[in-house]
C-alpha cells in the first residue's frame, strides 16, 4: 500500500516554527536532528493520526524572494474537524498577530476554509 509518509519544507527559524505549528495544530515533535557538517537541523511534526511534515534548516540556504511566482507546492491544508473550529482557530491566530490570507468562507468545490500566514510566509488552509 502507498501513502505519503510526510512532506518537508525548508525554514529559516527552526524553533519559531516548530512552536508555531505545535502552539495551533496540536502537533507532537520529535527529536532534533543535526548534522553539524552539512550545517543541517531538522524535527518532524506529528498530529495524533500519524501525519507528518518534516520542518528542515540549513545554514547556507538563500532566502526565498517572492513565493507567490515559485512553481510546485502551493499551501499545506490541516482538517481540524469542524466549522466552528476553523473559525476560533482563524481568530486565535489573527489575535497573535499572524496574517489572515483568506477570510473563512465555502469555496467553489464545497471546502469550509480560511487562509493563514504562518511565521514565514507559507500558506496554510485551515479546513474543516
Amino acid at each position: 500500500m502507498m501513502r505519503i509518509d510526510h512532506v518537508a519544507f525548508w525554514v529559516r527559524d527552526l524553533e519559531k516554527m516548530r512552536a508555531f505549528y505545535q502552539e495551533f495544530f496540536g502537533m507532537s515533535c520529535g527529536e532534533r536532528y543535526e548534522n553539524s557538517a552539512k550545517g543541517f537541523t531538522s524535527y518532524f511534526l506529528s498530529f495524533k493520526e500519524g501525519d507528518r511534515i518534516e520542518i528542515m534548516h540549513k545554514t547556507d540556504h538563500q532566502t526565498k524572494v517572492d513565493q507567490s511566482v515559485l512553481l510546485g507546492f502551493t499551501h499545506l491544508a490541516i482538517s481540524v474537524g469542524s466549522k466552528q473550529r476553523v473559525d476560533e482557530l482563524t481568530e486565535l491566530i489573527r489575535s497573535m498577530g499572524y496574517e489572515i490570507i483568506g477570510e473563512p468562507r465555502y469555496t467553489g468545490d464545497g471546502y469550509y476554509e480560511s487562509v493563514i500566514s504562518d511565521p514565514e510566509g507559507n500558506h496554510i488552509e485551515i479546513t474543516e
